[in-house]
């Protein structure tokens, strides 16, 4: 959410940021909208305070034997209006509202301006692919293992699941709770079992609701199923003041998550890459204003270490303007090296959402002492995507005879297995 008081202040400022995002000017439509509610509240305001006036007046004229018709009159008409007032009023401050929750972050300074993926900016690389001969994507090297079956979770599911069985569900078991450990025990991050049914209210305030409801799975009760633990581990601090010397916190939580890909008909429909249902571990971080550039760069080598650990080699890249979710203000990406697809592919995107996601939330800090609160900024980021890792896995460590040597650091999730074969 936007800050009002920062539109009236500089509203070129805010048409700037929107203008890079690839949106119009909406300073004017939203102070119009506001001028128009205060109005309201001001027309409200008045006639309570005559309201309550009058009703003192009509008290005074009954004792000293004066007509009150005219006051009588006037409150009658007051009973009528003051309705139409406040009706006016909950119209108005509705509709700004509703405007300002469906647009999005502004983007930070230092992002580069650009209209979609092609803008991104490389900022680093680490690691060397290895060169494969004829190598094969993840999908082909599952099924010819016997351990990756779309066929079977097709009848019962339909499309954009996969069923594991075998080494390769506890090759991906292993993952994640390698991911976990390094999260926990180095990076220190407080492990967090969440929900994973949430109300409108905690979609609401990291950004997902109300503009991509198309994009999540709702149930009969009214819930929605989580499409990251980002929603959940977030909203830890929903509606709630903190202290700011506890700052920052640092949530991480593997959990499985679950989205429509509504708008993703046609793009990676074989294989793993793109799902209905997979496994995460997020990393979130609730931080003080002045520690959240440096919580982010802090965030995105946690994440880094993971695959440096692992020895698959990637980049990370800056995410232009017109690249950047919803609610971030600056975003990194990992990508993993996947030699089946000769490319890089997004792992990991690591996000600060600045005060945008606490402003919904209403989720503030305040100074030991003191009574004025500031609301905190909201960090988040994949530490990394369990079923895009196991795919580098496969891709990156396959042999000639299709055999999946296994991570070194992996071994020990592993019960001491070196090697996956049929």
């Amino acid at each position: 959410m936007h800050d009002l008081r920062a539109i009236r202040d500089n509203p070129d400022a805010f048409d700037r940021g929107l203008s890079r995002r690839g949106l119009e000017p909406m300073s004017a439509v939203v102070l119009d909208l506001d001028s128009r509610r205060r109005a309201a509240q001001t027309r409200m305001q008045e006639m309570q305070a005559r309201r309550n006036e009058a009703a003192k007046e009509i008290g005074v004229a009954k004792r000293e034997g004066r007509d009150a018709q005219p006051i009588l009159d006037e409150m009658a008409e007051l009973k009528i209006r003051l309705p139409e007032a406040e009706e006016e009023e909950r119209r108005v401050a509705d509709e700004l509202d509703g405007l300002l929750a469906a647009l999005p972050n502004l983007p930070a300074d230092d992002v580069p301006d650009g209209a979609d993926e092609s803008a991104n900016v490389e900022i680093r690389r680490w690691g060397e692919p290895r060169p494969i001969a004829d190598a094969k994507e993840h999908f082909d090297l599952g099924e010819a293992l016997g351990l990756m079956d779309f066929q079977a979770a097709a009848r019962m599911s339909g499309a954009r699941f996969t069923v594991l069985k075998g080494a390769l569900a506890r090759l991906e078991r292993a993952l994640a709770q390698f991911m976990l450990d390094v999260h926990t025990t180095e990076h220190g991050y407080t492990e967090v079992a969440p929900p994973l049914m949430v109300r409108d209210t905690a979609l609401f305030g990291t950004g997902q609701l109300p503009k991509f409801a198309e994009d999540l799975f709702r149930t009969t009760t009214d819930h929605w199923l989580i499409p990251t633990s980002e929603v959940p581990l977030t909203n830890l601090v929903n509606d709630q003041i903190v202290p700011l010397e506890e700052l920052p916190y640092r949530f991480t939580a593997l959990t499985p998550c679950f989205r429509a890909e509504a708008g993703s008909a046609g793009r990676d429909t074989r294989g793993m890459i793109r799902q209905h249902q997979f496994w995460k571990v997020e990393m979130v971080s609730i931080a003080a204003p002045d520690q959240s550039e440096a919580e982010h760069e802090r965030m995105t080598r946690c994440a880094e270490t993971v695959l440096q650990r692992l020895g698959l080699p990637y980049r990370v890249v800056a995410l232009s303007t017109g690249d950047m979710g919803f609610s971030a203000r600056k975003t990194y990406d990992i990508e993993v090296w996947l030699p089946g697809q000769n490319a890089y592919r997004e792992i990991s995107s690591c996000s600060n959402c600045g005060d945008f996601q606490a402003r919904r939330m209403k989720a503030r800090c305040r100074p030991k002492g003191e009574k004025q609160t500031q609301f905190v900024h909201t960090l988040n980021g994949s530490g990394v995507a369990v079923g895009r890792c196991l795919i580098a896995v496969l891709e990156n460590y396959q042999q000639p005879d299709g055999s999946i040597v296994v991570p070194e650091a992996l071994r020990p999730y592993m019960n001491g297995l070196d090697r996956i074969a049929s």
